[in-house]
């Protein structure tokens, strides 16, 4: 017991669920740390803010045998334009071998600038493989110089397996939840998309992931007959599993959540995300410009065919046996 102890690591995490107004990253993040968990059952875990890294966030920095970075669009081809992550030329110098764990590329974008290039080539670790979320992701980062990068998709896929699929239920429920998304508005969009909802399920709930998603939803679009999940994780997750619903919605995390519950689900992917996990894993995903297909996958068998990448998984997961 003792040398275990003497042993133990100290685990530092980018939390992307610190001062943010998105649930989304809450379910991210709840995956991240259940799968390091599963990688260092004995170790100290820590979290850290990643927008606000002050001299304190630095010490603690300083202090970890391994950090990782969980989730979220936090790379971007110019970080001293889009703050993504709180990196800046005053503390970028102290923060080093950090290992991704699911990180996306934020928008398309066609040249990484020289700042960039700089910043993730020092801060990013050299030694061990990164878990990213999409082959873009992948493919932006091997062209700055890294070759240690594994495709595996987000934490939140991970355990979206066969097994688990073929349990999901293929047809129509009689009550939906719905989603919108305040940061991404489109009238047009989301009224077409909410009749479409009102014409074929006899129940909806809306599902409020970000702070400004109420006025949205209630104020901007002027929904009626529908009702709040209240927004919290705990809320979403006792419709999703005491009610038999569908979710179908612009909020690509709740549509992933809604399949780790079991329950049927079609995403309206209105950016990159979405998109390039449809492309690479085979998500239920449309496009925002496909909505006139809605009704007919609605009342479609829905068969799934997730595809996720066991292999990268796996060998993102063993390297870590030795340490």
């Amino acid at each position: 017991m003792l040398l275990e102890q003497l042993c133990m690591k100290k685990i530092a995490i980018f939390d992307t669920t610190i001062s943010d107004f998105n649930l989304g990253n809450q379910i991210i993040m709840e995956s991240v740390y259940k799968q390091l968990r599963e990688i260092f059952p004995n170790d100290f875990f820590y979290k850290l803010p990643y927008m606000e890294i002050t001299r304190h966030t630095i010490g603690y920095i300083k202090r970890s045998d391994l950090i990782f970075f969980g989730g979220t669009n936090s790379l971007t081809g110019k970080m001293e334009r889009y703050k993504q992550w709180g990196i800046n030329p005053l503390n970028f110098w102290f923060i080093k071998d950090v290992i991704l764990m699911g990180v996306g590329w934020w928008q398309y974008q066609k040249r990484t600038s020289l700042y960039t290039k700089i910043i993730l080539n020092h801060c990013l670790s050299k030694k061990y493989f990164h878990a990213v979320r999409d082959s873009y992701t992948e493919k932006k980062l091997k062209e700055i110089g890294f070759e240690n990068v594994l495709n595996t998709g987000c934490p939140t896929l991970w355990e979206l397996v066969n097994q688990h699929i073929k349990n999901i239920k293929t047809t129509k429920s009689e009550r939906a939840v719905i989603t919108f998304t305040d940061y991404s508005p489109n009238i047009d969009r989301d009224k077409k998309l909410f009749k479409i909802i009102v014409d074929h399920y006899k129940e909806i709930y809306v599902f409020l992931q970000g702070a400004g998603d109420f006025d949205y939803v209630f104020n901007t679009l002027n929904l009626k007959n529908i009702k709040k999940i209240p927004p919290n994780l705990e809320a979403y997750d006792n419709i999703l599993l005491e009610q038999d619903v569908d979710y179908i919605g612009t909020r690509l995390h709740a549509g992933i959540r809604a399949l780790q519950k079991g329950r049927r689900a079609i995403i309206i992917g209105i950016d990159n995300r979405a998109l390039e996990m449809k492309k690479d894993f085979n998500l239920p995903v449309i496009k925002e410009d496909e909505i006139d297909i809605l009704p007919d996958l609605i009342n479609s068998s829905l068969e799934l065919n997730i595809k996720i990448p066991i292999d990268n998984i796996i060998k993102w997961k063993q390297q870590f046996k030795e340490v």
